[in-house]
C-alpha cells in the first residue's frame, strides 16, 4: 500500500502544479489578447472580449480545480480532465493547421495534466 499511496500523492502534487500552471498559462494569454487590443485595431471587438472573458473563466476554473487536488477533494478531477481533454482536441486542429509551435507543448502539457488529474485523486 505504500507504493500506491506514494503514486498518488506525487500524481495529486503534479496535477496541483501542473493546473496553476496551465492558470497562469490563460492568464498570460489574457493579458497577451488585453494588449493587443491597445496596440492594434481589433476586427471583431466582440469576439475578442468572448475570448478575453472565457480566458478569465478558464483561468479562475483551473486555479479552483487545483485547490481541490490540494485539499485532498474530489471536486476538481472532473473539471481538470475535462479542461485538458479540451486542450489535446485544440492541440489537434493547431497541429493540423501547421501552428506546431503551440501546438506540439499544448498537447505535452494537457496530456501530462490529465494522467496527472486521472491518478491524482483516490477514495479514502
Amino acid at each position: 500500500m505504500k507504493i500506491a499511496d506514494s503514486f498518488y500523492e506525487k500524481s495529486r502534487t503534479s496535477a496541483v502544479w501542473l493546473l496553476r500552471i496551465e492558470s497562469l498559462i490563460l492568464v498570460g494569454l489574457v493579458i497577451y489578447l488585453l494588449l493587443a487590443t491597445v496596440f492594434s485595431t481589433a476586427t471583431w471587438p466582440s469576439a475578442l472580449i468572448g475570448e478575453i472573458v472565457f480566458g478569465i473563466i478558464g483561468a479562475i476554473g483551473l486555479y479552483f480545480a487545483s485547490t481541490g487536488f490540494a485539499r485532498q477533494r474530489s471536486y476538481g478531477r472532473a473539471p481538470a480532465v475535462l479542461a485538458n481533454l479540451i486542450a489535446i482536441g485544440v492541440s489537434y486542429f493547431m497541429i493540423s493547421g501547421s501552428l506546431l509551435i503551440v501546438g506540439i507543448p499544448l498537447a505535452i502539457l494537457g496530456a501530462i495534466t490529465l494522467v496527472a488529474a486521472l491518478f491524482g485523486y483516490t477514495e479514502k
